[in-house]
């Protein structure tokens, strides 16, 4: 009986614990008027999920889940993301003038790939890097994460866990109103040049978040505080729209292709542990898009077939409507050349579907490749791309198209091809031939997408005969690469009735088009090397599926320039110089419009030096040239060789016959008067001295030197090429004729140029610094010898003692 007490005691105070606590909640209950349930308060370090995704959330769900809490966002991240590979493409999506060379669409920060990681109470948001690889699978993987470890960009408190526990929620909002060199709009050379103070997080704020099944767009504003702004001065505020895509990788990665510098292809380069070689091996991919057969069958058996998924490119909504149709076809005009690598409709274009059509349409979601068009003074446009840093994969391209590259094309097209293209022989031109125009550049910044870069040592290929022959140009290009800076057939004359003008996509392009699409029965990107190699081989020696790297910032190969045409230089300019002297007298003419100023004239005219300037280039890198062919240890034959003596002597009569002796055709009166108050001299001399700077300088004579000392007589000499710029730039001495401006400032930068060499001890080593103080002394000689030639109160006679008293004040004081 008394343990029955005890028991029912016990069960007493038992339920009037969770009983009187009931009550307490129906007194407040009826106290308050409002609780009905108390709910259980969780434990843990993270709030409910409902306290912070409240009933005010608007959510979206796909790639990663995004909400948005009255003026917070949110990313709710599954387990499953957690530890995922994302690429992030940052752009800028309101750009302001003068900000950089860009404009919308371009992107701010090179590609970068992210991983958000779990640790404890909080997520990290870390950068990957797939300079170093290895195997997964291989112990050496081990030591590649470990000697490069990733750098944590950002941690995020964890709010809550999501209603299953199987995702987190964070709070991304400062993330994208704070200045995160990651995302962020400036580089550090904005930053110092506009005078930036910092970022205001009160004025940054975040515009939209959209989310899609494999892709996430972020469009935020940042708003700055600078003293030298490009533009609005006066706000001290400098506020830029931007654009953040966080984009799935590939699940099933495209099979890499091998890069070869026979081959012309942007590329992605690794570093690979897991090669079997006794080096940190390196790897390098191509870049270039996914393109599967749909009928592997059709084929195997060299059928055309439609590949599963075309690259598609949309026109933006804001592109004028008439020049819609010459973009298209510049686009498409690229299918020819996948029919090569067996693919049929490979490429396509199409307009932006409207508002109505879809809503979600963005040019800024990289699901789509847009041509942009960005109203800016740029005279430009470019070709970037996204792609895969595992494998190259190219995954969506912007080409930026600037409003102004109308004015760039105006002016190649007249001052190279106006001589004897009667259509470009005025300053506007008829909407055909600026179509035209258009379409070519469409094609040249479509190649870029397709993962071409330039090929310079395309144009070399053809001869000026070739390029001169009615049809020629019309069925091959003035190059066999439209990737060429090659521009318009500028050698054309005007007897040559019939030859071709403009460039279209020629042999070597369809090649490399075939070398980086067409797919092959290999397993792997390693069992497919030698397939390849077979296939460049059997091109090689065919100057026409030649291809020659762009050079910077110098030229050694000069048969790989920018904006050359044919295979000789000097013949090439002749007939570009030809033409210009045809073009000058006619400038006012063409350019001339009632009403109207002489803003055109004035271009034009300048582009008619930069055009000249060009040809002296051209001419000016075969001195001391070396011409490049890359090559395998299985083919024959050198890969770097001296420009021929022959060559090199007819650059430097060149360059006295068409510089050195003033070029007096450009100094047209009649257009100088009307463009400027002075400045003609001027504009001689630093087309003068630009060319001798470049001839003389050191890396030209070291291999000048170079060659000499491998080659000997052979060789094309540094003493060779001092004496025959000295007989040409002083060669009214020894005559004692008129030494007019033109020439008395050609002299002086000749010698100033030699005090350089001569004062720079860094050149004591070489024979550049004694070979200049040599020159010095014969100079230093015939203007003192030639004094008695010329009249005492004479410009000549005070010109040629200050040269002589430079040049022993220099040697007095070494």
């Amino acid at each position: 009986m008394k343990k029955q007490l005890t028991l029912l005691f016990l069960m007493t105070f038992v339920c009037t614990l969770f009983i009187g606590t009931d009550c307490a909640a129906q007194r407040k209950k009826k106290k308050k008027g409002k609780i009905e349930d108390a709910p259980k308060e969780e434990k843990g370090p993270f709030k409910p999920y409902n306290k912070v995704i409240t009933s005010k959330a608007i959510t979206q769900e796909g790639l990663i889940t995004a909400h948005k809490v009255e003026d917070k966002y949110f990313f709710e991240l599954n387990d499953d993301l957690l530890g995922d590979e994302l690429l992030v493409v940052s752009r800028i999506s309101g750009h302001v003038q003068g900000l950089n060379f860009g404009g919308a669409g371009m992107k701010s920060r090179p590609q970068q790939v992210i991983r958000w990681e779990r640790l404890d109470t909080k997520v990290l948001l870390r950068s990957v890097s797939y300079n170093s690889v290895a195997s997964l699978d291989e112990p050496i993987y081990k030591s590649v994460k470990n000697n490069n470890f990733e750098p944590i960009i950002a941690a995020f408190d964890i709010k809550a866990l999501g209603k299953d526990t199987t995702s987190v929620v964070i709070d991304v909002t400062s993330f994208f109103t704070t200045d995160v060199p990651m995302i962020g709009a400036l580089s550090k050379r904005e930053r110092k040049n506009f005078a930036i103070k910092g970022l205001d997080t009160k004025r940054s704020l975040i515009e939209s978040v959209k989310v899609f099944p494999e892709n996430l767009e972020v469009r935020h504003i940042l708003t700055y505080k600078g003293d030298k702004l490009p533009d609005n001065q006066l706000t001290k505020t400098l506020s830029i729209e931007m654009n953040q895509s966080f984009v799935k990788l590939p699940e099933n990665p495209w099979q890499p292709r091998y890069y070869d510098d026979r081959v012309g292809y942007f590329s992605v380069q690794q570093t690979n542990y897991s090669l079997d070689e006794h080096k940190a091996a390196k790897q390098r991919f191509i870049t270039r898009w996914r393109l599967e057969p749909s009928d592997w069958d059709a084929y195997n058996k060299g059928e055309l077939v439609e590949p599963i998924k075309p690259i598609v490119y949309y026109i933006d909504p804001a592109t004028p409507l008439k020049w819609r149709p010459f973009i298209k076809n510049g686009i498409e005009a690229w299918q020819k050349s996948f029919e090569q690598a067996g693919f049929k409709n490979a490429i396509i274009a199409k307009d932006a579907p409207t508002v109505e059509e879809d809503p979600n349409w963005s040019p800024e979601d990289v699901r789509y490749s847009v041509v942009r068009y960005i109203t800016t003074p740029i005279q430009n446009a470019q070709g970037p791309h996204v792609h895969d840093p595992r494998t190259g994969e190219i995954l969506e391209s912007d080409i930026l198209w600037y409003h102004n590259v109308m004015q760039l094309l105006r002016d190649w097209c007249l001052i190279q091809t106006g001589a004897v293209n009667v259509d470009a022989q005025k300053a506007l031109f008829d909407d055909k031939l600026m179509g035209k125009l258009i379409e070519f550049v469409a094609t040249h910044e479509v190649g870029h997408t397709l993962g071409l870069p330039h090929n310079m040592g395309a144009s070399c290929a053809y001869t000026c005969t070739q390029l001169r022959t009615p049809g020629f140009v019309q069925e091959n290009g003035v190059s066999p690469s439209i990737m060429d800076y090659a521009r318009m057939n500028y050698v054309a004359q005007p007897e040559d009735k019939g030859a071709g003008l403009y460039p279209i996509i020629g042999p070597y392009d369809k090649w490399s088009i075939e070398y980086g699409y067409k797919l092959t029965e290999a397993k792997s990107a390693l069992d497919e090397k030698p397939i390849l190699n077979e296939w460049i081989k059997a091109k090689a020696g065919d100057p026409i599926f030649r291809y020659g790297a762009q050079q910077w910032p110098s030229v050694i190969d000069p048969s790989a320039q920018t904006e050359d045409l044919g295979s000789d230089a000097m013949e090439a300019s002749t007939l570009g110089i030809a033409n210009l002297k045809r073009i000058v007298p006619n400038l006012i003419l063409w350019t001339s419009v009632e009403g109207s100023t002489y803003t055109d004239l004035q271009e034009l005219y300048n582009g008619v030096l930069g055009q000249f300037n060009r040809y002296m280039g051209h001419v000016t890198n075969n001195v001391g040239g070396v011409l490049i062919y890359p090559k395998t240890t299985d083919q024959e034959g050198d890969i770097y060789i001296p420009v021929d003596k022959d060559k090199q002597q007819r650059a430097i009569q060149f360059l006295n016959e068409e510089l050195f002796a003033t070029p007096k055709w450009l100094i047209d009166s009649n257009i100088l008067s009307k463009i400027e108050a002075s400045g003609n001299v001027e504009k001689i001399q630093k087309l003068q001295k630009r060319t001798l700077t470049n001839l003389l300088n050191d890396d030209r004579l070291k291999r000048m030197i170079n060659n000499e000392a491998l080659n000997g007589i052979k060789a094309y000499t540094v003493l060779n090429l001092h004496q025959d710029i000295r007989t040409s730039i002083w060669n009214e001495l020894n005559r004692g004729l008129k030494i007019d401006t033109y020439r008395r400032n050609l002299q002086r930068v000749h010698v100033d140029l030699l005090l350089d060499k001569f004062n720079d001890d860094t050149l004591n080593t070489t024979d550049i610094n004694a070979i200049s103080r040599m020159e010095l002394v014969a100079i230093n000689k015939v203007c003192k010898t030639s004094l008695r030639k010329y009249a005492i109160n004479s410009i000549e006679n005070a010109h040629l003692k200050d040269i002589s008293e430079r040049i022993e004040f220099a040697f007095s004081t070494k």
